[in-house]
C-alpha cells in the first residue's frame, strides 16, 4: 500500500511504530550530518529525519528531492529533540528507512505555504497549486462541512434533495443568460438556468412539498467580489405554508450552521421592512453590527440661507461617536471618497461637536451655534462626536450615504469578520421603476406574490409603486445571503402579475406557458427561498471573495485563466451547429 497513516495523523502515542507515509515535499534542510524533510499531504505535515545513522545513499537520495516531489517514505516513529508546538504532529519525527520517488515535479511558480509569494493572477492560472495551500484547502474543508450540515438538516425536516435540468428555456427577464445552442435542433437553444424557479414550483404542483437542492446556477452578468458567472444556492420550496412558516424553518438552519461551524447561538433574528432599512440604513442589506442610523435633518436645516440644504429633496447624515478630532486631512479624504464616481455625491458637510462643547463646521457662516446645537440634539450627539451630512433627492442621497456609513464603520474598526449580526428584511416593493425603459420590472420575479392587501392595488396603475411584496431577504454583516417569496399560485393572480409587468397574453404562454398550465392542475399554496452558498462559506470564513470558497473560480472578467475559457470554437463545430459568427 502507499501509506498506512496520512501525514497529520501520527502523534507521541505511536512512537516505535513501523509506519508509511506519501505525500508532497514541502521543504528539505541539509545540516550535513542531518537532514529533515517536511513531507505534507491534505491532512498535514509529519518531519521525515535522515542522520548520521542513515544509509548515506539514503541521504543522497534525500538530498536529490525537489519541492512538490511526490515520494513515499518507510520508517519509524521517534520522539522529537525539537518539539514544534504549533502543528499536531510537532512532537514526533519520522527517522526515514526507504523512500520510493513516486513522481517528480516541476519548481512550482509560487510557493506553496500559507502565505504565499503568488499574486491572485499567477495562483489563479496554477490553481491545482494554490489548493495545496492549507488555507484554501481549509475554504474547501468548510465548504464541504457545511454542504452535509445543510443536507442533514433540510433531510430531517422531511425535505427531499430533487435535481433540476441544466439545459431549459431562455427566459430573458432579470439577469441575461448564458446560451447553449442546439445541434439537433438547428437555430434553437437552451439555457442554463438562473435558478431552478419554475421547477421548483412545478415541483410542488406535483405534490413533493418540500424540495432543496444545493444546485448550480449561471448568470452572464457583471462580475465582483460576491459574484461569479456560476455559482451555487442553496435552493428550497414549501407547500401549505405561509411567510411566517418559511421564516422559522431557514432561521432554523441559519442557527444550525453558526451553532455547528462557530459556536455561537442567537436569539430571534431581528426583522425590519425594505423602508425602514432604506430610510435608516440606505441599503436592503443594511450591516447593522454598528449604529449609525440615518438622521434626516430637513426640518432644522433649511431656511437658514444655506442653498445646497434649502434647495435639497432630503438633508441626511450619520453621527461618528468619539471622531470630532479628525483632522482636516482626513475629513478631505472623507469629501473625496463620496465624490468618487462609485458613490457620487457633490460634496460632504461635517459638524465637530468638540470635546470642550464648542462647535465646528464646514457651514458656519450659514449656522449660529444654537443651530448647530439643535442639529446635535437631532442627532443625540454629545461632545466629542462628529456629525457627517449628505443632501440631494432623497433615494440617490441615501445609498450614497450608506457608502460612507460602511466606510466609517471600516475606518472605526466596527465591522469585525469574526461577529455576526443575522436579519429579516420583509415587505419589499412588489415592482421597480426603469427610468430607461419607463416601465416597472419585478424587483424579485414575476411569481412573487403581492401582500394580500395590497394585491387590488395591481388594478391602479398610479399605485403600483406602494404595493408590497410577500418577500423576504436573510442578511447578514450587509451581505444578502438568501432571499425569497411566497408565490403566486391562482393562474388568475399570476396573469394579472404579467399583464402589469406588459407581457401579453401571447408572451407570457410562450414563456412561461408550461407552469401557467400546470397551475390549472391543483397547485397548492407554496413559497421558498435560496441562500447564496458561496457567500455563506465566505461569511463563515471570514472572507470578503467568494472565490476563496471555490475550487475552480473564474477572474473578474469571467475567464478561467488556467483552461483558457472562454475560448473560439473550431468552424466545425460552428458548421454543425448552424452559427455563422459577425464579429466586428
Amino acid at each position: 500500500m502507499y501509506r498506512t497513516h496520512t501525514c497529520g495523523e501520527l502523534r507521541l502515542a505511536d512512537a516505535g511504530k513501523e509506519v508509511t507515509l506519501a505525500g508532497w515535499v514541502q521543504r528539505l534542510r541539509d545540516k550535513g550530518s542531518l537532514v529533515w524533510i517536511d513531507l505534507r499531504d491534505r491532512y498535514g505535515i509529519t518531519q521525515l529525519l535522515l542522520d548520521e545513522n542513515s544509509d548515506p545513499k539514503l541521504v543522497e537520495q534525500a538530498r536529490s528531492f525537489g519541492r512538490e516531489y511526490v515520494i513515499q517514505a518507510k520508517g519509524t516513529v521517534i520522539e522529537r529533540e525539537s518539539k514544534n508546538p504549533k502543528v499536531p504532529t510537532g512532537e514526533i519525527e519520522l527517522r526515514v528507512k526507504e523512500f520510493t520517488l513516486l513522481n517528480k515535479s516541476k519548481t512550482p511558480p509560487f510557493t506553496i505555504e500559507d502565505v504565499s509569494d503568488g499574486g491572485d493572477d499567477l495562483r489563479m492560472k496554477y490553481r491545482y497549486l494554490d489548493i495545496r495551500r492549507n488555507p484554501v484547502r481549509r475554504n474547501l474543508e468548510l465548504r464541504h462541512r457545511m454542504a452535509m450540515l445543510v443536507r442533514n438538516y433540510l433531510s430531517n425536516l422531511n425535505f427531499l434533495e430533487i435535481e433540476t435540468p441544466m439545459l431549459i428555456k431562455s427566459t430573458p427577464e432579470g439577469a441575461r443568460d448564458f446560451v447553449v445552442p442546439s445541434r439537433m435542433n438547428p437555430g434553437e437553444f437552451y439555457a442554463l438556468p438562473q435558478s431552478p424557479q419554475q421547477y421548483k414550483q412545478l415541483l410542488m404542483v406535483a405534490g413533493m412539498d418540500r424540495y432543496f437542492q444545493i444546485v448550480r446556477c449561471f448568470r452572464d452578468e457583471d462580475l465582483r467580489a460576491d459574484r461569479q458567472p456560476e455559482f451555487t444556492q442553496i435552493d428550497c420550496e414549501m407547500s401549505f405554508v405561509e411567510q411566517e412558516d418559511v421564516l422559522n424553518t431557514f432561521e432554523g438552519l441559519a442557527k444550525h450552521l453558526f451553532k455547528e461551524m462557530k459556536g455561537l447561538e442567537f436569539d430571534k433574528f431581528p426583522r425590519m421592512t425594505w423602508h425602514d432599512a432604506m430610510k435608516y440604513y440606505g441599503s436592503d442589506k443594511p450591516d447593522i453590527r454598528f449604529g449609525m442610523k440615518f438622521v434626516e435633518l430637513n426640518d432644522v436645516v433649511k431656511g437658514k440661507g444655506f442653498g445646497l440644504f434649502d434647495n435639497a429633496d432630503l438633508v441626511v447624515g450619520i453621527n461618528a461617536e468619539g471622531c470630532s478630532e479628525y483632522t482636516r486631512k482626513q475629513l478631505d479624504a472623507l469629501t473625496e471618497f463620496v465624490k468618487r464616481p462609485q458613490v457620487g455625491a457633490g460634496g460632504m458637510v461635517y459638524i465637530k461637536y468638540n470635546t470642550d462643547g464648542t462647535f465646528k463646521s464646514s457651514v458656519d457662516k450659514f449656522y449660529t451655534a444654537d443651530d448647530l446645537k439643535a442639529i446635535a440634539d437631532k442627532f443625540g450627539a454629545k461632545p466629542g462626536d462628529l456629525m457627517l451630512i449628505l443632501c440631494g433627492e432623497a433615494m440617490k442621497t441615501r445609498v450614497q450615504l450608506n457608502a460612507l456609513r460602511l466606510e466609517m464603520g471600516n475606518q472605526l474598526g466596527l465591522r469585525n469578520p469574526d461577529e455576526y449580526a443575522p436579519l429579516w428584511v420583509i415587505d419589499f416593493p412588489l415592482l421597480e421603476w426603469d427610468e430607461e425603459t419607463q416601465r416597472y420590472y419585478a424587483m424579485h420575479h414575476p411569481f412573487t406574490a403581492p401582500k394580500p392587501e395590497d394585491e387590488a392595488l395591481l388594478d391602479d396603475p398610479t399605485k403600483w409603486g406602494d404595493i408590497r411584496a410577500n418577500a423576504y431577504d436573510i442578511v447578514m454583516n450587509g451581505v444578502e445571503v438568501g432571499g425569497g417569496s411566497i408565490r403566486i399560485h391562482d393562474r388568475t393572480l399570476q396573469n394579472k402579475m404579467f399583464h402589469t409587468l406588459g407581457f401579453t397574453d401571447e408572451k407570457a404562454q410562450e414563456q412561461f406557458g408550461f407552469l401557467m398550465g400546470a397551475f390549472e392542475y391543483g397547485a397548492p399554496p407554496h413559497a421558498g427561498l435560496a441562500f447564496g452558498f458561496d457567500r455563506l462559506c465566505s461569511l463563515f470564513g471570514g472572507a470578503d471573495s467568494i472565490r476563496d470558497f471555490i475550487a475552480f473560480p473564474k477572474n473578474n472578467s469571467g475567464r478561467d485563466v488556467m483552461s483558457g475559457s472562454p475560448a473560439p470554437i473550431a468552424q466545425e463545430q460552428l458548421d454543425e451547429l448552424q452559427i455563422a459568427l459577425n464579429l466586428k
